[in-house]
């Protein structure tokens, strides 16, 4: 499936200065007085009341039930066509499952019983204990100052759906700038069936970015 993205509302900081503020006054029940990581239910609304960036994710990684899996993601400005920024996940590769039978003379002479298993064995477990839980969870990239003079770009990402289906799926993004909210967007990618692959381009009006912050 591929779909444009359905912009549901973009929200620029000028527009939201004074709710912002006034959400910061010292109410403890609000998400905008703490924003270490909840423990009660992630909703919608909790997220567009975030006025700075959290501490930590929001959910742990098995909180994914629906094997959601971003595969890809592109930047592209609008005017140009030109492609920014773009990553793709790579494909996994299939453990090698043939073996030299015991005794086999090669190239490199004779293969003995168990030589190399330990070590392969210890080596993937090694993998395994320091690979970050995270991995895979964020993008990370940089741009020349002349990307904030861009007026508007495109965003793919691409990405797969596990052996459920999808309803409602709704992305929220909050971009800040040193706790400064520059702009909210809220799209919605409807309906994804299992076993899917699914991308969708979400345009991006860029909002005007103070001569203070362009430095």
């Amino acid at each position: 499936m591929s779909v444009v993205g359905k912009k549901l509302s973009s929200i620029s900081a000028a527009q939201n200065s004074a709710k912002a503020g006034g959400e910061s006054s010292g109410n403890t029940n609000d998400p905008a007085a703490n924003q270490h990581v909840p423990t009660k239910l992630i909703t919608p609304d909790y997220v567009l009341k975030l006025n700075k960036i959290t501490d930590d994710y929001l959910c742990a990684p098995d909180a994914n039930i629906y094997d959601i899996d971003f595969t890809r993601f592109k930047i592209r400005d609008m005017e140009s066509g030109a492609v920014l920024f773009e990553i793709v996940k790579p494909e996994p590769v299939a453990p090698a499952t043939e073996s030299a039978p015991v005794g086999q003379t090669s190239e490199e002479g004779s293969v003995p019983v168990g030589v190399g298993t330990n070590q392969d064995n210890n080596s993937a477990t090694e993998e395994e204990e320091i690979m970050d839980p995270n991995a895979g969870r964020y993008v990370r990239y940089q741009f020349t100052p002349q990307f904030l003079k861009l007026k508007t770009v495109g965003a793919t990402v691409e990405f797969t759906v596990g052996n459920k289906s999808v309803k409602n799926f709704r992305m929220i993004e909050r971009h800040f700038f040193k706790d400064r909210l520059l702009k909210t967007f809220d799209f919605e990618f409807g309906y994804c069936i299992p076993f899917s692959k699914n991308s969708c381009e979400h345009i991006y009006e860029f909002p005007t970015i103070p001569p203070d912050l362009g430095k």
